[in-house]
């Protein structure tokens, strides 16, 4: 059984940047969880997204990680600190539209920043809260700079 310190250390490795160390390690804790394990297997998948090479695999990893998401209830990531899961929502739809933008489907990527916008209001005022509603805006004026150019 896969516990959450061991995913903790291993998301800390890829807070590092992109290592070989960093995608095995969160790649071993992937291998270890079910798929009962939604909310430690969305943690995992959004943060192993990061860690590809290849943009394809990103995109699969973020794929993996929103689908995760779906069978979390709102209390299911406090063991981490996040005391309500929806917050995180916003972060998992921005990761996957910027995938989509870089491998050019723009209404794929213009889907999931209309689902980032439509649940920031959950996010915290100040802190990671803000640096999320920064990269929505960011990536909707990408989004909206491509559609008219």
């Amino acid at each position: 059984m896969q516990t959450w310190e061991d995913i903790q250390e291993s998301v800390q490795a890829a807070l590092g940047g992109r290592s070989e160390t960093a995608r095995a390690s969160l790649q071993g804790c992937w291998d270890r969880t079910s798929p009962e394990d939604a909310a430690q297997r969305c943690v995992i998948a959004h943060y192993l997204a990061d860690q590809q090479d290849n943009l394809a695999d990103e995109i699969a990893w973020d794929e993996r990680a929103l689908e995760a998401f779906d069978g979390i209830t709102d209390d299911d990531l406090a063991p981490i600190g996040i005391p309500s899961a929806t917050g995180f929502a916003p972060s998992l739809h921005l990761n996957l539209g910027d995938g989509y933008l870089r491998a050019g489907d723009l209404p794929k990527a213009r889907a999931q920043v209309e689902q980032a916008q439509a649940a920031m209001h959950l996010l915290p005022a100040e802190g990671y809260g803000a640096m999320i509603r920064g990269g929505i805006q960011r990536l909707a004026e990408k989004i909206t700079d491509l559609s008219q150019g």
